[in-house]
């Protein structure tokens, strides 16, 4: 028994073998438990059901972001409590554990702003009825990600060196003057950047949308970093900065659920008073006859200098494009001529009666 003790208390570099023995299992059960329990978590993901709250994923989300490189920095961490080393195996032992620990935290903060972007954007697809957003769409989340992670690193070299004991003041302050200055520098295309970003998370419009935004108008086909394309009606292709349009008084004409005509018919004097209790009636049979219509109103608006205006107001669901509000408007219209045509209605035009003396 006292040779069992004596062998434990032999000294190696320092340590006992009993220190030793103890930091060796600490490791080992570090390195082997914490891996096993990270994978059977992750394999339990695929079973959970479909309404798992956010933090359930985003917690799942972070223990797949955890790289192994951090684990061995753990085990190693905790080895060293039951061990004392020499005071510059301590010290890199130290700037290596603390560098990878804030290292991992940085690729934390990042997968957790991963997590709240595609959050929104599946929240703001599903609420407009699509499945997932533009491919166009994926380069603006691609530079909000870019800078977020430009940022989590640099926040997190910056308190690495700070738990390190390094006097990080002075960095801080030239980093904050020279990105003022890179600000400055580039402060058009900067502005440009955001615009993009901001209509990437707020979405007042998306690909595919019918737009008309001052004196133009057209289909968005693209859009980019620095700028919005749009195809107009006419064909040409318009390209205006993201900053110019979140500036300008823009109409989605894309997000519109009906749109509405609204025109008017001029029927002479002359018209027989059955026939104008008739005309309501026969616009209303040439509106309905036409698909995805909705009928207001035809209505005796004026009695006009040479003939009696009448207003017809109705809406066109879903309009999608505008090829579909003329084609249906076209439908009304020839529905409208061949009922007048049917009844003997003639429709008015500027007139004038002379009459003479004797």
């Amino acid at each position: 028994m006292d040779k069992l003790d004596l062998m434990w208390q032999q000294q190696y570099f320092g340590n006992s073998l009993r220190n030793w023995v103890i930091a060796g299992a600490a490791f080992i059960a570090v390195l082997t438990l914490l891996p096993l329990l990270r994978s059977y978590l992750l394999a339990q993901q695929r079973r959970l059901p479909a309404g798992v709250p956010g933090g359930v994923t985003l917690a799942l989300r972070l223990l797949e972001r955890t790289s192994r490189i951090f684990l061995w920095a753990l085990a190693l961490f905790v080895a060293e409590r039951f061990l004392e080393l020499p005071a510059l195996v301590e010290r890199v032992s130290r700037v290596l554990v603390v560098l990878i620990a804030w290292g991992q935290a940085a690729l934390w903060g990042t997968a957790a702003v991963r997590f709240a972007l595609e959050r929104r954007r599946d929240a703001t697809a599903a609420a407009r009825g699509q499945r997932d957003l533009p491919v166009d769409v994926s380069g603006s989340f691609d530079i909000l990600l870019f800078i977020a992670r430009t940022v989590i690193f640099a926040v997190a070299l910056l308190l690495a060196l700070d738990n390190l004991g390094v006097n990080i003041t002075a960095l801080v302050a030239g980093l904050g003057v020279g990105g003022i200055a890179i600000a400055l520098a580039v402060q058009t295309v900067l502005g440009d950047v955001l615009a993009s970003l901001s209509i990437t998370l707020d979405q007042p419009f998306v690909i595919g949308d019918w737009l008309r935004l001052e004196d133009c108008d057209g289909v968005v086909e693209h859009i980019g970093i620095k700028s919005t394309r749009l195809r107009s009606l006419s064909g040409e292709q318009i390209i205006i900065s993201n900053a110019e349009v979140l500036k300008s008084r823009l109409r989605n004409l894309g997000r519109m659920p009906e749109r509405r005509v609204l025109f008017t018919l001029a029927v002479p004097y002359e018209t027989p008073s059955a026939l104008l209790d008739k005309l309501p009636l026969l616009v209303k049979e040439a509106v309905a006859a036409a698909p995805g219509t909705n009928f207001i109103y035809c209505l005796l608006r004026n009695l006009g200098e040479y003939a009696l205006t009448y207003e017809v107001v109705y809406f066109v669901s879903e309009p999608t494009t505008g090829l579909r509000y003329v084609e249906v408007m076209d439908t009304v219209n020839r529905g409208i001529l061949a009922a007048f045509d049917r009844e003997g209605l003639r429709f008015a035009y500027p007139t004038r009666l002379v009459l003479k003396e004797g």
